[in-house]
């Protein structure tokens, strides 16, 4: 079953397509890697589900829920990630976690399991203009994540972390589903980081969904045009390159 599916969505802007007719299917209590270059399509297609952008044709369903009708509803079932987390930085990161239980309505005690998730506890009375930008991306997911929302959309999680901080959140994003029911929704712009964590994938390039579906179809059909598996992401920038070339791109 399909927790997330899209029917041609499409986003202009001005003379400007920024997702052009893409049609996904999320299946629900898996881990979907949404991937693609920079300037791809990945955080305006995130941003519509969230109702931040309305798109321009073609619509959506998110559990059943088909948007507009029921945006609001749809939204209670999400928790995000968009780009850049903001904080207020003169709040310790406890307290910008109060804000958001407060506002959902949540336990007292779901800021401190939030905190426990992404490691935080140990620097959670710390003001958040304090936090590195590590630590911001780690704050951020606690917000996505507090309440347990059964679907989760996290855009480039582990961007400004360490190596060791990548692979716990990595780690963690991978165990999200057994743990909690629920549906992941991840994008990043490297494809070796996306492998270690997700069941399925759709590339986003210009806008284009250029492939869907799971990650040994994508190597099968990558063998099959001559292109070498051994090392995924130098595959991942050939077969951009060659949707590029087919689009009459110039990069």
């Amino acid at each position: 079953m399909n927790i997330i599916e899209t029917n041609n969505l499409t986003k202009t802007y001005a003379d400007f397509t920024a997702v052009s007719g893409i049609n996904l299917h999320i299946p629900k209590g898996t881990v979907y890697g949404f991937l693609g270059p920079n300037g791809a399509g990945k955080s305006t297609t995130m941003k519509m589900f969230l109702g931040l952008t309305q798109p321009t044709n073609g619509s959506f369903t998110i559990d059943g829920k088909k948007y507009p009708q029921n945006r609001v509803d749809i939204l209670k079932e999400i928790g995000s990630f968009i780009e850049a987390p903001a904080f207020y930085g003169n709040l310790s990161g406890e307290e910008n976690l109060e804000i958001v239980r407060k506002i959902l309505g949540l336990p007292k005690s779901s800021v401190t399991e939030a905190l426990e998730l992404v490691g935080l506890t140990q620097h959670k009375k710390r003001l958040a203009k304090k936090y590195s930008l590590g630590m911001k991306q780690r704050l951020g997911l606690a917000s996505a994540l507090i309440g347990r929302p059964p679907i989760l959309m996290l855009d480039e999680p582990t961007n400004g972390l360490d190596p060791v901080g990548i692979h716990e959140i990595r780690t963690l994003i991978r165990s999200l589903p057994e743990k909690f029911d629920c549906t992941v929704l991840v994008s990043s712009h490297l494809l070796s980081e996306i492998e270690l964590m997700a069941d399925n994938i759709g590339i986003l390039n210009h806008g284009h969904l250029i492939f869907e579906g799971m990650l040994d179809i994508l190597k099968q059909n990558i063998a099959a045009q001559g292109y070498p598996t051994d090392n995924l992401e130098d595959t991942f920038l050939a077969l951009i390159d060659a949707d590029n070339k087919q689009r009459g791109v110039v990069r």
